[in-house]
């Protein structure tokens, strides 16, 4: 019995941008799996947001094809478009009308929903977002979690396969940033594919089951957490006061990047086991006050990857 592979919810070839003289996302090939959490990640001005207004059809490419829920935008788009709910570059409502009130004029305007179901789905999506209490206050005396939640709530107000936030979390408190963080955990649980812009690493790791890197509008890695991780060679550590000799014998075993430094000797393992290591270094002579091998960690990889100006700390 063979299972069904499931169509990708995102995907791009070739897909570019430029505004004259100057290209902001350059032949990219993004791939969403359906069912996934996908963390869009890079410094601001990486072409995140440009690639997204693409995917909506809200911008035209210069080259490139792109496909959102297995159809092509913009061929099918409205095929494809009322299944998806997005939040770009921040919620705009009537700050005089209650939240409530904001999301029936936003439903009003659109033509693929039912009038008479509006107040079930309305109620139901405020829920959803955990604002129902807060239904009839005004929007301007909400905090900027709960204009966040909203915006969300206005996004799912019809039943969405894909749901695409575009720095979901910014400039929120860090209880904002934790309500919108468990929104999309509950989303994600429920079977909706969510695409997350971000700058954060921070906020992305939580988060997300996959990952999609931007620099300079070109995507340097793209994959499953987990694969991303696995791209970091380990790294051994020697703490000892003689870190010249503990490189010499680190370059005799054959580790590649071997560096010494004050105080300790650094060096990429390979094949070569830990204990081999330890070993050797005890045999020459070398005083060893402490081992260690480690993976860089994810922000270690971003920053190679994007630069150091890219906010890992969030």
């Amino acid at each position: 019995m063979t299972t069904a592979v499931l169509p990708l919810a995102v995907s791009t070839t070739g897909l570019t941008k430029r505004f004259g003289s100057r290209t902001v996302v350059a032949d990219l090939a993004m791939a969403v799996p359906t069912g996934a959490v996908y963390g869009f990640l890079g410094p601001n001005g990486s072409g995140k947001t440009t690639t997204i207004r693409m995917l909506l059809g809200l911008v035209t490419p210069t080259a490139g094809a792109r496909e959102v829920l297995g159809h092509p935008i913009p061929g099918a788009a409205d095929l494809a478009l009322p299944r998806v709910g997005a939040l770009v570059e921040g919620p705009a409502f009537h700050p005089y009308l209650s939240g409530r009130a904001n999301l029936a004029r936003l439903d009003a305007a659109d033509r693929h929903t039912d009038p008479s179901t509006a107040k079930a789905r309305i109620d139901a999506a405020l829920d959803r977002v955990g604002l129902l209490a807060a239904a009839a206050k005004r929007y301007r005396a909400y905090s900027l979690g709960m204009r966040q939640r909203l915006a969300i709530a206005g996004a799912l107000l019809t039943p969405r396969d894909l749901l695409v936030l575009d720095e979901p979390t910014n400039g929120l408190d860090p209880q904002g940033t934790r309500e919108v963080r468990s929104l999309v955990a509950s989303l994600a649980a429920d079977g909706t594919t969510v695409l997350v812009s971000s700058h954060l690493l921070s906020e992305v790791e939580q988060m997300c089951t996959h990952l999609g890197v931007m620099r300079e509008g070109q995507l340097v890695a793209q994959g499953s957490v987990a694969e991303i991780r696995g791209k970091s060679r380990p790294v051994c550590r020697v703490l000892t006061s003689q870190p010249d000799a503990a490189a010499v014998v680190l370059r005799g075993l054959g580790l590649a990047e071997v560096t010494s430094h004050p105080g300790e000797a650094h060096g990429i393992p390979g094949e070569v086991a830990p204990e081999a290591i330890v070993a050797a270094l005890v045999g020459a002579g070398v005083p060893v006050a402490g081992f260690t091998v480690t993976s860089a960690s994810l922000e270690d990889l971003f920053v190679a990857l994007t630069g150091e100006g890219f906010d890992v700390s969030g």
